[in-house]
């Protein structure tokens, strides 16, 4: 434990110091797209952190092949080198695509493409757990076809869920996390080697993950771009085939007995194995409805919009940081739910917690619905939103309106002479401030719509 931690404050140390010359380096090449319409952010703000977490990757291998109780897992696997080559692959088409915004189609096959090169050197499905069946060998096409369908689905799904400061990284730090411990009780617990280098994966991917966050949280100052979203999912899509398809769970010996009982032995254990997807749970039903949402509207799967998850809470009416934090808190009642589930499978009081939770993540989700106002007694401690409204006194939220309420209506100036008077932002505050003053006028148009 002690050598997975000194590789994750390594790898965290490398990419929190490399990420401020990264985003002096992407300010210099103009890798920082004029704002569009589906994005959140109100001001230019350079991408390209996906270059920092690529080094903070190879600074954890490189620690971890110096370590002695690590070193073992460069000696009796091929799938650190593997892992590192597809990496590599796929970083630099990332880094293209926030330069030179390269077609979805070209980003499609580049992906397909990193996953048959860690295919050939070994990181692959060869064979899956079957209830009632034990472990069930694949054939060689059938392998490559599951290693790159997960390879390709876990991508895609981080790089859907990168719309806000911190989410994607915050996501994925959490299923690192969750699958860090499952991966290191088989490993220390059970004595499987092969479980190694997945615990290996998820504890350098916490690092590159911990390493950009304090850069990337709400108001971002550099966004991890393409070239940082699809690495964390190609790590994290690794983690989980080498646990699933390397791992041979017939040395638990848990498949003995009668079939009913064998089966009720193994769940814990394959639910765990289906961690990569339940860590991806929100991601993933992200995905599925924007390909259905835009395959109905008669646009491309490929096609941009303001119709994601994180867009939905924004329009709810949860501010920036709080749709974080809801999206956080989902994500760890699944991950942690389905790992302390497998721990405890016999335990009621599991399912009774995270069915209170998840009351609990209702509750917050639906929170801006509900306005209650407070006592009068208590109007000096609660925030302006929830105060009564004295007479002849405006709204909270005419107050927090950026354009008077008599330019709205028209009995006043014209909103681009009261615009006009308004002082702008200082420069060098967040991100690229500096080289504009910020716009006032953030786009409300409703998710999902076509601009």
């Amino acid at each position: 434990m002690r050598d997975y931690l000194l590789t994750l404050c390594v790898t965290a140390a490398v990419t929190y110091l490399l990420t401020g010359p990264v985003r002096k380096f992407a300010i210099a090449t103009g890798a920082m797209p004029e704002i569009r319409a589906r994005d959140v952010h109100r001001e230019p703000t350079p991408r390209l952190g996906g270059i920092a977490m690529f080094f903070g990757l190879c600074a954890g291998l490189l620690v971890a092949d110096n370590l002695q109780n690590l070193n073992g897992v460069f000696e009796l696997s091929n799938e650190p080198r593997a892992l590192l080559s597809g990496a590599a692959l796929i970083w630099l088409i990332g880094v293209l695509d926030d330069k030179f915004e390269i077609d979805a189609l070209i980003k499609l096959g580049a992906q397909m493409i990193a996953a048959g090169v860690m295919v050939m050197q070994g990181l692959t499905i060869l064979w899956i757990p079957v209830p009632g069946a034990g472990m069930v060998s694949l054939t060689s096409w059938q392998g490559t076809l599951l290693t790159v369908a997960l390879v390709v689905i876990t991508i895609n799904a981080v790089n859907f869920v990168d719309g806000l400061d911190g989410l994607a990284a915050g996501m994925v730090c959490i299923a690192a996390a969750a699958f860090f411990l499952y991966t290191y009780r088989l490993w220390y617990g059970y004595g499987i080697e092969a479980a190694a280098p997945a615990t290996l994966f998820s504890a350098i991917l916490m690092g590159m993950c911990v390493g950009f966050l304090p850069h990337n949280m709400h108001p971002a100052r550099i966004f991890m771009g393409d070239s940082g979203s699809m690495l964390i999912g190609l790590v994290l899509a690794a983690g989980a085939i080498s646990v699933t398809g390397q791992v041979d769970l017939d040395v638990l010996k848990i498949f003995e007995g009668s079939t009913r009982q064998a089966t009720h032995a193994a769940l814990p254990v394959f639910i765990p194995l289906l961690l990569p997807l339940t860590i991806i749970a929100i991601p993933f039903a992200d995905l599925v409805l924007a390909i259905v949402r835009r395959t109905w509207n008669g646009q491309s799967p490929f096609a941009a919009d303001r119709g994601h998850l994180h867009h939905r809470l924004l329009e709810i009416g949860h501010s920036h940081s709080r749709a974080v934090l809801i999206m956080y808190f989902w994500s760890a009642l699944i991950a942690f739910g389905v790992v302390a589930y497998s721990v405890h499978s016999a335990s009621m009081w599991i399912l009774l917690v995270i069915v209170a939770l998840s009351a609990v993540g209702l509750v917050l989700l639906l929170l801006p619905r509900f306005t209650p106002r407070a006592p009068l007694w208590a109007q000096s401690f609660v925030p302006p939103r929830y105060r009564r409204k004295r007479k002849g006194e405006p709204a909270a939220e005419e107050l927090a309106s950026p354009v008077p309420a008599l330019a709205l209506v028209g009995e006043a100036q014209p909103v681009t002479d009261v615009m006009e008077e308004r002082t702008s932002v200082p420069a060098g505050v967040n991100g690229a401030t500096a080289l504009g003053a910020r716009s006032r006028l953030p786009d409300r148009r409703k998710a999902g719509s076509r601009n």
